[in-house]
């Protein structure tokens, strides 16, 4: 495996994506709507919701990093975003098949629980959260993510594909901890996100891991969190506080331990969350 396929290729974390797979000696190709100054690769213009202009994007790569979406539920109306998403994701799936690309690593999002946008605020079912709980989506992102991953399983088990849907939680950059350690401070600005987060250097080796994990011809999730939660206050605090009516709890929170498991990601990918926002 040599060349690696990168769509959203000039967004925030695709840079960081197309860095490490450079660094562990990859050739990399950028597909994107946009050309990016100082993208240290290859660059295709693509419009990811026409399945020829992917598949001419994609012919020659070995392998498929797919990140390019609208990353949040605002901006654009929902049904926009879920339209861009949901066809972007199966357009890949569908090229990748066609060109028999056999592993494609999916960008996909905690925001799949429901949790993150949720007008209507709801308690998690249990605690950490991992990746056998509902998903139950209020909005048009939320609901992309969990149909692109149906769209993938629906690949896996009709063609073989080796897929990997990494389901990050907030995608922090060093230059952002600034701001974030002052917000830390309350932790009602991140209840929504159960205050989970990923550096968005982890992020790009969970990306780089997943191309050569033991997948063996499927589709698998897992939760891209960090160690910590992005709280001054401890785990426990937080839940009673702010979560009092779970009482399932499934693991020995100590600390400031994550209400996002990613248990499943350390063990499938052989990866390890490093930084942390403190």
């Amino acid at each position: 495996m040599r060349t690696i396929a990168v769509t959203g290729g000039s967004g925030k974390l695709g840079r960081y994506v197309i860095e490490e797979l450079r660094r562990q000696g990859y050739q990399v190709v950028s597909l994107d709507h946009r050309l990016a100054e100082g993208l240290p690769c290859r660059q295709i213009r693509v419009d990811m919701s026409d399945l020829g202009q992917v598949a001419g994007g994609l012919k020659g790569a070995d392998a498929v990093i797919h990140l390019a979406a609208i990353p949040a539920p605002v901006g654009y109306p929902h049904h926009t975003i879920f339209a861009n998403n949901v066809l972007g994701s199966f357009n890949v799936l569908e090229a990748a098949d066609l060109l028999g690309i056999r592993r494609i690593v999916m960008g996909s999002s905690t925001s799949c629980y429901g949790f993150a946008w949720a007008s209507k605020p709801f308690a998690p079912a249990y605690l950490p959260v991992d990746e056998a709980h509902p998903q139950l989506p209020q909005e048009g992102y939320g609901l992309s993510k969990t149909v692109s991953e149906l769209s993938a399983a629906m690949f896996a088990r009709r063609s073989g594909l080796e897929i990997a849907n990494l389901r990050f939680s907030l995608i922090a950059a060093p230059e952002e901890y600034e701001r974030m350690a002052a917000d830390a401070r309350h932790p009602e600005r991140f209840v929504n996100i159960l205050w989970s987060y990923i550096d968005i250097r982890d992020a790009a080796t969970a990306c780089a891991a997943a191309l050569t994990a033991p997948l063996e011809g499927g589709s698998i999730s897992l939760n891209i969190t960090g160690d910590d939660v992005l709280s001054e206050g401890d785990t426990a605090v937080l839940i009673a506080e702010h979560y009092p009516e779970v009482t399932d709890i499934r693991a020995n929170l100590r600390g400031t331990a994550p209400l996002f498991a990613n248990a499943l990601a350390k063990e499938t990918l052989n990866w390890r969350p490093f930084y942390k926002w403190r």
